[in-house]
């Protein structure tokens, strides 16, 4: 599935801290937009992680599933393009 993951987080810390668990599953589009491919595995222990990272009072977390309908229809205006994983990776 295609995700984009958005993040308001008050604390400097917090906010590191939830970027680097982010970096570990999607790519960076903006400072606190992430975006990518990802199986529902993947899915739920980034999610169990971000979590462990959030003051749920304080910060806020926003993941956005895209259907492959609306992300044929999504458009990049200015700079960049959607993250696409390659079809084949060489280890």
């Amino acid at each position: 599935m295609f995700l984009v993951v958005s993040y308001d987080i008050t604390d400097d810390k917090r906010r590191t801290r939830l970027a680097k668990v982010m970096e570990d599953y999607l790519t960076r589009v903006q400072y606190s937009v992430f975006e990518g491919e990802i199986d529902e595995k993947h899915l739920q222990e980034m999610l169990k992680r971000v979590r462990k990272v959030i003051a749920k009072e304080e910060d806020s977390v926003r993941v956005y599933r895209l259907c492959e309908a609306c992300l044929t229809r999504t458009q990049v205006i200015g700079k960049g393009s959607l993250t696409k994983d390659p079809e084949v990776y060489i280890i």
